[in-house]
């Protein structure tokens, strides 16, 4: 019956509103042309628009030139002063080391409010998505600015899992990293090599490649952080199962049990790492996302951006926070040395992990729903009496009323509760940064997709205050002076094969 249906609706394909025989060549335009009507129609609901000025701000110069500079209103958030022309009309360019006052682009995806503690995602606070969706609802929103009804999610996260595959020759590449290489290493380098098998056939200017793109880019990246997991610990490599969602399967790939048949867990668990997900899903312009943005810029391969990315993510000030504050607390060791060590913070000894926010001046609001999410799942797996928990909290309580720590609104972030988390889920320290990454690539692509929708596309190029030496004048080597002391570090280089110093 579903044949005949089908074939009955290809033969239609076939005839005009006049009932007039077309050509096949005929056809293929004529669906060519609705499938670009329809990608059309789609990309305008994620397309950034600049809303035109409708005030200035006037520049006076030390020359007397003045200048006016557009004011920009967004939607939500502080107005903008547009100084793309900055240059053209005065010669001068803006200095701002880390983007602490800059905006590099415009965007629909992801809205912060850090003095009020918002965070949104496609205009859905936060705190809705992670009590009522799952994280295959949320990728589907932050690719298409909707939410989808159940036919489209069931057939969007189908679409997922049949591609949580890799090819073969992708997966014999794990045989050349060292038995002990950091997952996340792996997971940085298997993703760029998956450039290798995406290479030619594809066109990022055709928003159809795109979108087949996004799809492949969740379901891949969770493929390689599950085999990456596997191949640090020496356990055979497991293809996912079509009866699982998204995440039971990613968490399948990682921890099933070889001896098994079936994958038995708490349906619980697998309910908070899609919280613990949807939270990270995206950030707006952190590190690694203006790093997707700029490495996309230059027209890169998905792969590479996706990648370069990850390589930013892996700093210990990024996405290695939540390992960091982990090893903070083990470090504590007692609430007992808790006021000891806040003073050690005071006085430049110590680095208080897991608090303050570069955006956020009121509260993290993803480390609210972290909070209840750490106990929720130490009940679950009957660790609530966990000492590291018990540390946690007591060190969030005298920190938030100690003058020190509040008059420099330093709040606990999503990292502070996340690393708790995962080690009472038994994750591997090794294996945090990677559950980040995984989460953080739907934000990461979809931005790609965004930046590659708009029509300011320009290569990422900032500029910078040169502040070194003037022109100087050339001395042969001949002629040039002997340095008393060497410059160069004295590190004995070591044979590979005999391990014996080189001289």
């Amino acid at each position: 019956m579903h044949k005949a249906s089908k074939s009955t609706r290809i033969d239609d394909l076939f005839k005009t509103n006049q009932n007039q025989e077309e050509t096949v060549f005929e056809v293929q335009e004529r669906l060519r042309k609705m499938s670009f009507e329809t990608m059309r129609k789609k990309a305008e609901k994620i397309r950034p628009q600049i809303p035109e000025p409708k005030e200035h701000a006037t520049l006076e110069l030390p020359d007397g030139k003045v200048i006016q500079i557009p004011i920009l209103k967004p939607v939500n958030g502080n107005k903008m002063l547009d100084i793309r022309q900055l240059y053209t009309q005065c010669g001068h360019f803006t200095f701002d080391p880390g983007f602490t006052s800059t905006g590099s682009c415009s965007s629909t995806i992801t809205f912060i409010d850090g003095n009020k503690g918002e965070l949104r995602y496609r205009g859905y606070d936060i705190s809705d998505l992670a009590e009522n969706s799952t994280f295959s609802e949320v990728c589907y929103l932050l690719m298409f600015g909707d939410l989808p009804d159940q036919k489209e999610l069931n057939r969007y996260e189908s679409l997922i899992v049949s591609e949580m595959f890799l090819h073969q020759k992708h997966i014999k590449m794990y045989e050349g990293y060292q038995k002990d290489a950091h997952p996340m290493a792996m997971l940085i380098g298997m993703t760029g090599a998956g450039a290798s098998f995406l290479h030619g056939r594809t066109d990022i200017f055709d928003s159809r490649d795109r979108e087949n793109i996004q799809i492949k880019s969740v379901a891949q990246v969770a493929a390689i952080a599950a085999h990456s997991y596997r191949n640090s610990t020496g356990l055979p490599l497991v293809n996912p199962k079509k009866q699982y969602g998204f995440m039971k399967n990613f968490l399948y790939m990682m921890f099933s049990n070889p001896m098994e048949e079936e994958f038995n867990i708490n349906p619980k668990i697998v309910r908070a790492l899609e919280v613990i997900f949807i939270v990270h899903a995206d950030h707006e312009q952190n590190a690694s996302t203006s790093t997707a943005r700029i490495s996309g810029s230059s027209l890169a391969n998905p792969y590479s951006v996706l990648s370069a990315a990850m390589g930013s993510l892996w700093g210990p000030a990024h996405g290695g926070a939540n390992e960091a504050v982990l090893k903070m607390l083990k470090q504590i060791g007692s609430v007992e040395n808790i006021p000891q060590f806040l003073e050690d913070v005071k006085n430049k000894k110590q680095r208080l992990m897991g608090f303050g926010h570069r955006v956020y001046k009121n509260f993290d609001p993803r480390a609210t729903i972290m909070k209840k999410m750490c106990h929720d799942v130490l009940n679950i797996v009957n660790k609530k009496d966990d000492q590291l928990l018990k540390l946690a909290i007591e060190l969030e309580k005298i920190a938030l009323q100690d003058e020190y720590f509040i008059s420099r609104k330093l709040y606990p972030n999503v990292d502070f509760y996340t690393g708790i988390i995962y080690n009472a889920l038994d994750i591997p320290e090794n294996m945090f940064t990677v559950l980040f990454a995984v989460a953080r690539t739907i934000g990461w692509i979809s931005h790609w997709n965004e930046q590659l929708h708009e029509n300011l596309q320009k290569i990422g190029r900032p500029r910078q205050m040169y502040v070194g030496k003037t022109i100087r004048q050339f001395i042969p080597l001949s002629s040039r002076a002997i340095k008393q002391d060497s410059q160069i570090q004295d590190i004995p280089k070591k044979s590979k094969l005999t391990q014996i110093p080189i001289l």
